[in-house]
């Protein structure tokens, strides 16, 4: 399996480990990408991507490496710490420019049949609305089995968690990657994201722009042709 690491920061803390950690349980090929160190650009709201398509945004090439990666991987990973109460800014800047891959519009569709996991920590609390700006994406994305794995370290490092609180998350951790391995034949999407595909797929025969629904036709999503298959 392939997995790739999308870190909302750049330094090394929790969200890091945890991400990590779990990464390692998968096993497989893993490629790490860290926030704002390698993308750090704010969407300019141009709508260039939606209406002509995502080569015309500013910052496509910078993106690119980044596309690809999760294109090729199996597994996708969305980890980012607790900045009150919601992702960073960094990870949310980064999840903008990909609104055109939502299924309103062109979605990706490799992934329908991939596993995605939003990891979130902090201090406190905050992690679920941290989690569900992540997940948000991943399901307008396609994504065909998303799990979501929040927790409060009691610490603002790594090396300041417990041990006990360690081991609680080393047990949780190896049960969702069995989980992900078992699942590695079988990620095709649950009922809640085919529905919305339906809707898609009715809305795309006349298209909101001509991309849209240029798009949708070449795909044969409009007629009988189904990405998860």
């Amino acid at each position: 399996m392939k997995t790739v690491i999308i870190h909302g920061q750049s330094h090394k803390g929790s969200t890091y480990h945890i991400a990590h950690w779990l990464a390692e349980k998968i096993g497989g090929d893993l490629t790490e990408f860290f926030l704002p160190r390698d993308f750090d650009e704010f969407c300019v709201g141009c709508t260039m991507c939606f209406m002509e398509g995502e080569e015309k945004c500013p910052h496509y090439g910078k993106l690119q490496p980044l596309t690809r990666a999760m294109a090729e991987a199996d597994v996708i990973i969305l980890a980012s710490p607790v900045y009150v109460y919601h992702v960073t800014g960094a990870m949310k800047a980064f999840l903008d420019h990909y609104g055109y891959r939502w299924m309103v519009h062109r979605p990706e569709g490799s992934m329908f049949r991939k596993q995605g996991i939003c990891i979130s920590t902090a201090a406190g609390g905050g992690m679920k609305p941290t989690n569900k700006d992540m997940a948000d994406s991943m399901f307008f994305w396609g994504i065909g089995k998303i799990y979501k794995y929040g927790v409060g370290v009691a610490a603002t490092s790594w090396k300041g968690v417990s041990d006990k609180k360690k081991t609680s998350i080393d047990k949780e951790t190896t049960r969702l990657a069995k989980r992900i391995i078992r699942r590695k034949e079988n990620a095709t999407p649950r009922i809640k994201t085919k529905a919305m595909f339906y809707i898609m797929h009715f809305l795309q025969r006349k298209g909101f722009n001509e991309a849209d629904a240029m798009y949708w036709k070449e795909k044969g999503w409009t007629g009988k042709v189904r990405p998860w298959k």
